[in-house]
């Protein structure tokens, strides 16, 4: 009975995949991709009776063969499978004799009879990246780019003795970027997605849920294999066109054009947007004006005189540069080797060797590419090199740009020297002569350790709300971007000098960071006053003052990060020993809102970095500068690149695409409790990531009539003001108890006549401009609710008349709380005040605490037992007893329900981006 029950136990305890039906599946293709299907496939239990794959090339197999060999496998390499167009027998025999179901098609080169096809059960799939009927042939990707589609895709069909014309039984689509190439909507989407569509397609045909749907012949096309000969660019006609035609041959077969009488390759192509750096121009055959080579690349233009740019050039010889340095003359001097790196070059000899079997000897003349190397090669010779070499940055192109052994060794001595360090970082400011002092501002993405343009060349006005003018242009980052900034963080986690560094040199680059922005503090705080419209006094105190003091406390706490060790019962006779450890997570995404641009920026940021972690972080659509100059003194203070990074551009897009993106494993975000949600919906279903949320806040504060009154008045009117009143944790609602509200009304609103409004960078100026024209505009209309609702105006309520976006403070009494502004945040300058009854202490609690948010609270009150009573049933992350907005770097911050988890500062915010490891070890 025991075992009988143990069998029940373990059927139950196991996943649904053990109910499923499974299938006898012969997988008949090649390449990686294959690889993949094969060992999903054998994951969710299906059986794989045989592997028919290509033929061993230059004495290696193919990776689906190396995969399938290891686990035993039978493994068939027929080098055809007809010969004049007729089966060969011997060959279709042993394909029967395995006893498949199902023909598994996801990658296959050869020409399969129709008698192997329909031998199954089943019949056979079919792989192809294409929506089809679109885009029928072997060059589907290709086409997609070249015409210029705006969605990609692929199909599983059902083979038949057509050419892709089979039933589909699955389809998938995707957008396509603007600057997508093969590559990248490849390994983005076609090769994951498609690997998990083919797995879900044989477990329908399982299941016998798997549809047949006939392709109609409608909107069909068929278009030929793309080869170098017929790759060339035609120039005369618009960019796009051209931008279309490059990238749908990048990397194979490569779009040519002739440049000084030689066939040069183009590659690395995207559209740029009005602004176009100068450079020197360069005559290229066919086109309707010359190129220009810039500090960025090659530009060329359309004959709609708009413009693109290549980033890479290859020759005749294989030899490929940045076009950038096209004009460069001359080569670098070689480099004598050490003893040393001449062992090393040894090393690296072999790893060739190990790739190139079908060469007999490496020799310094031995070309990569002309030796059979493929691309598969390239990325294989990389990963060897930075596994010998750990923290070597070493890139595929760099195999492209230095083909022969010889010139690979030389690139490879300099890298490893730091010879070959990148130029000094070049920043395209956008100046503004203001406050006294001309302020330098970059303006464009922020990505492994250069600013460069968002990939498709859009940009977006940033606005100073005091008087409604541009500041400046700043890069609109697009998906790409971000897909290139999370690769460049977590490049820089695993295998860059940030994650080997000792915490403590960790912290003194952190202090170094404090300093800078210490030193550059003025200027930080005129770009906070212009593009957010804080005051300049508060900027400098609070948003830049605290953000120095954040980045400092926590610099202090890099080499403190503990774990502890654990009494465990002991295995007898042996001992234990059980310790914790204290890790990063990797790669974090922050996301901050506009009303503290640096300070939000600061609060997340020094906790991910303290704690080893590296980042990509969105600023606020509306106020991105403060970030962008940040990662500016990032470099000066010699953080490695890639470690932080900065993609300015929507929420919808750059902010979905981080809550989306399967590499990033914690996600901090500060905004709206409704964008919280999807956040939090979206980190769930992409990879299960952390998350931690400081959201919407409609703070109560509880004033008694037995409180020090010129201090409630004081502390209230900032508790509502303070930043415009664009503060996560204003008091969004004031209880005053009855006996002293109108005394406490009276004064309040002499205290509010006296505020000065006007321009924030005056030292004089209270109140600033509301941050942006939708905010302020809301405001009025919030107020507008508020009195047709019943409760009375007695101050304020109304956009001020001048120039920008300035709100009048605003008073509102006789607040019940039914009412919209007892209920909704404004965060804004506007005080929302309700009475209560004398001693009714519950009451007003239960009213206060009748919110689904609960960021902060607070109480003013002389009783000590009254305010301790009143602390402890307020139910809000942080409680102010007479006092308000004081905030400090050790001290906790972040909010209960609908205000979010998590907390920012303090020790309990290295938690938020630190994972906890148990050991235990037996001696």
């Amino acid at each position: 009975m025991l075992w009988t029950a143990n069998r029940i136990i373990r059927k139950f305890s196991t996943s649904s995949n053990y109910y499923q039906n499974k299938l006898r599946l012969a997988l008949i293709g090649q390449s990686l991709f294959g690889q993949e299907v094969y060992t999903n496939l054998r994951k969710q239990g299906h059986r794989v009776v045989g592997v028919f794959t290509v033929p061993d090339r230059d004495g290696k197999a193919d990776p689906l063969a190396v995969v399938a060999e290891k686990d035993g496998t039978p493994v068939f390499k027929f080098p055809r499978w007809r010969v004049k167009g007729k089966p060969i027998p011997e060959v279709v025999e042993a394909y029967k004799a395995v006893g498949a179901e199902l023909n598994v098609m996801p990658f296959c080169s050869q020409f399969i009879p129709m008698n192997v096809i329909d031998h199954p059960a089943h019949g056979s799939i079919i792989y192809h990246p294409s929506i089809l009927p679109l885009h029928r042939g072997a060059s589907a990707i290709n086409w997609t780019l070249i015409q210029g589609d705006k969605k990609a895709g692929f199909s599983i069909f059902w083979a038949d003795d057509g050419l892709d014309t089979g039933p589909i039984l699955l389809q998938r689509e995707c957008p396509v970027e603007p600057n997508d190439t093969v590559d990248s909507l490849y390994n983005r989407f076609l090769f994951p997605e498609g690997i998990k569509a083919m797995v879900e397609s044989v477990q329908l045909i399982a299941d016998g849920k798997a549809p047949r749907v006939p392709q109609t012949e409608e909107g069909a096309s068929y278009e030929g294999i793309q080869k170098k000969s017929n790759s060339k660019v035609n120039l005369a006609q618009p960019a796009e066109a051209i931008h279309n035609w490059i990238r749908g041959h990048d990397k194979v077969p490569g779009a040519w054009a002739v440049i000084d009488g030689q066939t040069v390759t183009l590659y690395g192509s995207s559209m740029l947007g009005e602004s176009v750096p100068a450079g020197q121009p360069l005559e290229i055959e066919g086109a309707s004006q010359p190129g220009v080579i810039t500090k960025n690349g090659l530009v060329l233009y359309g004959s709609d005189s708009k413009a693109l740019m290549v980033k890479n050039l290859q020759f005749e010889d294989g030899k490929m540069i940045s076009a950038a340095k096209y004009f460069s003359s001359g080569d670098t001097a070689s480099v004598e080797l050490t003893d040393d790196e001449k062992k090393m070059a040894e090393e690296i000899r072999d790893i060739w060797k190990g790739i190139l079997s079908n060469v007999a000897a490496i020799e310094e003349t031995t070309d990569f590419f002309k030796s059979g190397a493929a691309s598969m090669d390239v990325v294989r010779l990389v990963e060897e090199i930075k596994q010998k070499c750990v923290g070597l940055q070493l890139q595929n192109e760099d195999v492209y740009m230095a083909t022969t052994f010889q010139d690979f060794i030389q690139m490879f001595v300099r890298r490893l020297r730091g010879e070959d360090q990148e130029e000094e970082m070049v920043i395209d400011y956008a100046t503004k002569d203001v406050n006294n002092m001309t302020v330098k501002m970059p303006w464009q993405c922020f990505i492994n350790g250069k600013f460069e343009d968002a990939e498709n060349g859009k940009t977006a006005n940033t606005i100073n709300p005091a008087d409604g003018s541009v500041i400046c242009k700043v890069a609109y980052a697009s998906v790409g971007d971000v897909d290139r900034a999370v690769a460049a963080a977590k490049e820089a986690f695993e295998v860059g000098p940030w994650g080997r560094m000792n915490p403590r040199d960790r912290g003194t680059l952190l202090y170094k960071l404090a300093d800078l922005m210490e030193e550059h503090q003025e200027e930080l705080a005129t770009i906070e006053s212009i593009d957010s419209g804080a005051v300049y006094t508060l900027a400098l105190k609070t948003h830049v003052g605290m953000s120095i003091q954040t980045f400092r406390y926590f610099a202090g706490w890099c080499d403190k990060i503990q774990g502890k060790t654990i009494p465990i019962n002991q295995a007898r006779p042996n001992h234990n020993l059980t310790f914790t450890k204290k890790e990063p997570l990797g790669v974090c995404a922050i996301v901050i809102p506009w009303n503290y641009p640096l300070m939000m920026l600061a609060w997340k940021s020094a906790a991910c970095l303290a704690a080893g972690n590296t980042l990509v972080l969105k600023p606020a659509q509306v106020t991105p500068l403060s970030a962008l100059k940040f990662a500016e003194l990032t470099v000066k203070a010699g953080i490695p690149k890639g470690v932080i990074n900065i993609v300015p551009g929507s929420g919808g897009m750059v902010g979905q695409r981080l809550s989306d993106h399967p590499d990033i494993r914690k996600l901090g975000f500060t905004g709206s409790t409704p964008i919280g949600k999807q956040i939090m919906k979206s980190c769930a279903l992409s990879n299960l990531k952390k998350v931690s949320l400081e959201l919407g806040g409609k703070s109560p504060l509880i004033i008694f009539s037995d409180c020090d009154m010129d201090k409630a008045v004081r502390m209230g009117m900032s508790s509502v003001f303070f930043n415009k009143g664009e503060n996560c944790i204003a008091a969004g609602r004031l209880f005053v108890e009855e006996s002293i509200h109108d005394e406490y009304i009276r004064r309040v609103l002499e205290e509010i006549k006296k505020m000065k409004v006007g321009d924030p960078l005056d030292r004089s100026t209270d109140h600033g401009p509301q941050n942006h024209k939708a905010h302020m505009e809301k405001l009025v209309e919030y107020c507008e609710v508020g009195m047709k609702e019943g409760a009375t105006l007695v101050y304020g309520g109304k956009q001020v008349d001048r120039p920008g976006f300035f709100m009048e403070p605003t008073l509102f009494i006789d607040v019940e709380d039914h009412m919209f502004i007892a209920k909704e945040e404004s965060f804004g300058p506007i005080m929302v005040v309700s009475k209560f009854k004398d001693g009714d202490i519950d009451g007003v609690l239960n009213r206060a605490n009748d919110t689904e948010f609960g960021l902060a609270s607070g109480v003013f009150t002389r009783d000590i037992n009254k305010a301790m009573y009143v602390s402890e049933r307020l139910d809000a992350g942080t409680v102010f007893v007479n006092t308000y907005n004081k905030t400090d770097v050790a001290s906790p911050f972040g909010g209960f329900k609908q205000s979010g988890f998590g907390k920012d500062l303090g020790e309990d915010a290295l938690n938020e981006y630190l994972r906890t490891k148990a050991v235990t070890v037996e001696y």
